[in-house]
């Protein structure tokens, strides 16, 4: 039980590490908070910092869920046999999306979640291939809003709402399916503002010409 809540604190941590505030600070010596949407996400950087840092930002958001999944997973299986190695890897998976949606080195006010998430799935599809079409499907989903709405917010909200109903219909165990529709709760909810400006019309588009 020790090596679990372990686990779940370092998952924490390696998820509340702030790529985007840190990525402001770095290369302009702002609080990326006090621009643009005011996220501490990709997004953001990308709006407030450039293009670059932005990808940048989404690659080290994503591979912050990938970490805990797979690398801590891998340690900490040997040393935990109270459960199965799959709900250890979510556990921990949770764990650091918490981490980047509630960070607490920004007084618990982070990110939304997204590449997290991404990189947390990816991770899971490394030892669930039934997971990878799904994979497949959530992203090609993301992208196919995206491109009609250019919206990345409308694209991550859709494609977080067709994640469960696509573990449903592959008929995926039901812990998959539980963690699919949690992960779906937290990417609606920390959308909220955004699904307003949505349906206002007021949501800001991406513009990929914009450079920095």
């Amino acid at each position: 039980m020790l090596w679990i809540i372990i686990g779940i604190f370092i998952s924490y941590l390696i998820g509340s590490i702030p790529t985007a505030y840190i990525m402001g600070r770095a290369l302009k010596g702002i609080d990326i908070r006090n621009f643009g949407s005011g996220n501490v996400g990709a997004t953001n950087a990308w709006r407030v910092l450039g293009k670059g840092p932005g990808i940048i930002v989404l690659a080290l958001d994503t591979f912050k869920g990938f970490i805990p999944v797979v690398f801590l997973g891998n340690i900490l299986a040997a040393k935990i046999s109270i459960m199965p190695v799959e709900l250890l890897r979510i556990i921990f998976g949770i764990s650091c999306i918490a981490g980047h949606n509630w960070t607490i080195f920004l007084k618990f006010k982070g990110g939304k979640g997204i590449a997290t998430t991404l990189g947390v799935l990816l991770g899971l599809s490394v030892g669930m291939p039934g997971l990878r079409a799904i994979m497949g499907l959530v992203i090609l989903t993301w992208v196919i809003v995206f491109v009609i709405a250019r919206t990345i917010s409308a694209a991550s909200v859709i494609a977080a709402i067709a994640l469960p109903i696509y573990v449903a219909f592959f008929k995926q165990p039901k812990y998959l399916f539980f963690l699919s529709l949690i992960l779906s709760v937290f990417a609606v909810l920390r959308h909220k503002s955004n699904i307003v400006r949505i349906l206002q019309g007021k949501e800001p588009r991406l513009n990929f010409r914009k450079s920095h």
